[in-house]
């Protein structure tokens, strides 16, 4: 019988792409395999993911979509939710007797060696137990701030308060310390919905075969052999862990536009000076009020430093920073500052919704990036050798600030107000840091070096390559 292994990513298409180039890269180590992906209903929409599955499918044959029955939910639940990831959750656990009847029907005609599942989905470790499939969690984002969702039950265990009203610098294994409002926006409550998730996640994580996280030993090397001791799950067996990135989209598939043409902003990017340009650029679901994007404009021209910047529309809410439905170009005119594009045009250049990242990171007028600490992104900096400044916005973004700027040193922070507003002058303070002092060359000087880690840990006998290997070859195929 044909050999295969089932991939289950979590929505979102950050979330998608990461699971696509993991399947990619087993693919690489095992061109024999099949890899099946169960595609799910986005509970919420901030974009088409179609398109994506659709140059995959077209372009790499071993790789088969199942899209899994839609679920939708009632709009009740939908509009009584504090968090996007309650959404997500709920989705995944309706799933679940659909993921057990796809591994059913895939099994009838492939020897299943693995179910690989987001870290999302992890109570979904139960189903593949059911079918004697080993399951294995993939974490999207950093050794760090998975080690401190695996410590999490312990966390819970030993304070009966919330870690929004902790007020303390947090110690947790293999992490700098963690002030405790930078934990992961979704566990800061304990009483809603999302912690109560996690916290299950958490416990179901060590249920698994083994982690798959994105990351190199290089990159985070106290967190990996935090969670490798098991000092981030105490009390029980910690699964072997496999940091197999960094995994990013090629530069190839993100650098032109769908009519092969070479996008606007990288032809003006052809037209400036070497390291001049700060990118900004926060995600495909980050978003500003109209009164932050005016901030960071009056920031971007006082500064006087080129900049290519990626804007959307602002959302309904002010405090809304995350995007759960689609939007429209934006209207420059109207949300940036009076003549703020004619008095930049010479310098600037604002980009509406979308910029192909990886060919701007790696273009050689790019000198710094402006990140939502987004970890694709992060990696994508990481890959490109540029130093960020950074600025985040949801989920645990926050956590991977602390991580970059105090651990990996690659990163300098924008700091915000208690209400979480940048003013001008940080804005314009952190530009200036980055592209022209001391402290600037110090993180750009780390940056450089982990671009060649990076390489190097992808590279035969690499660190990534080895801990690639040794999970494929646990897997006993014929």
């Amino acid at each position: 019988m044909a050999e295969a292994i089932v991939l289950y990513p979590t929505p979102p298409i950050g979330h998608l792409i990461s699971m696509v180039e993991l399947g990619k890269h087993i693919l690489n180590s095992r061109p024999s395999l099949s890899v099946h992906i169960l595609i799910t209903t986005p509970p919420y929409n901030p974009g088409d993911t179609a398109p994506y599955i659709a140059g995959v499918a077209a372009t790499n044959s071993s790789i088969t979509f199942h899209r899994l029955p839609t679920i939708s939910l009632p709009p009740e639940f939908v509009n009584s939710r504090t968090h996007h990831e309650d959404l997500t959750f709920e989705v995944l656990r309706l799933d679940k007797p659909n993921v057990l009847q796809a591994l059913r029907s895939i099994s009838q005609s492939f020897t299943i060696h693995a179910f690989i599942m987001d870290f999302f989905c992890a109570t979904a470790v139960t189903v593949s137990d059911q079918l004697n499939i080993p399951g294995y969690i993939f974490y999207t984002s950093g050794a760090a701030s998975f080690g401190s969702f695996l410590y999490l039950p312990t966390l819970h265990r030993n304070t009966s308060k919330s870690l929004k009203d902790l007020n303390t610098l947090l110690n947790l294994p293999g992490s700098p310390l963690i002030p405790s409002s930078d934990m992961p926006k979704p566990v800061l409550n304990r009483e809603d919905m999302a912690y109560k998730c996690f916290l299950d996640c958490s416990i179901h994580f060590l249920k698994s075969s083994g982690f798959i996280v994105n990351t190199f030993e290089a990159l985070e090397p106290g967190a990996l052999k935090a969670i490798s001791d098991g000092l981030c799950a105490p009390e029980t067996r910690t699964p072997p862990v496999f940091p197999i990135g960094p995994l990013i989209v090629s530069q190839e598939k993100k650098g032109a536009s769908a009519a092969g043409d070479t996008p606007e902003c990288l032809k003006w990017l052809d037209s400036q000076p070497k390291g001049s340009v700060i990118f900004l650029c926060f995600g495909s679901l980050g978003l500003f009020g109209l009164e932050q994007l005016r901030e960071i404009a009056v920031g971007l021209e006082r500064s006087g430093r080129r900049f290519l910047w990626v804007v959307r529309n602002p959302p309904v809410s002010e405090n809304q920073n995350l995007a759960t439905s689609g939007k429209e170009d934006p209207d420059l005119d109207s949300l940036l500052p009076e003549g703020f594009l004619e008095r930049t045009k010479e310098r600037g250049l604002v980009v509406k919704r979308w910029a192909p990242q990886v060919a701007v990171l790696n273009h050689e007028s790019v000198g710094g990036f402006v990140t939502h600490c987004g970890w694709n992104s992060v990696l994508e900096a990481v890959c490109a050798g540029v130093p960020m400044v950074a600025w985040p916005l949801y989920a645990e973004q926050r956590f991977n600030r602390v991580v970059l700027v105090e651990e990996i040193k690659n990163t300098l922070p924008m700091n915000e107000s208690e209400d979480g507003f940048v003013s001008w002058e940080e804005v314009e303070k952190r530009v200036t840091e980055l592209m022209d002092s001391e402290s600037g060359n110090s993180v750009r000087e780390r940056a450089l070096t982990l671009k060649n880690e990076a390489k190097v840990a992808l590279s035969d006998g690499g660190s990534s390559r080895v801990a690639l290997t040794k999970l494929t070859e646990s897997w006993k195929l014929g």
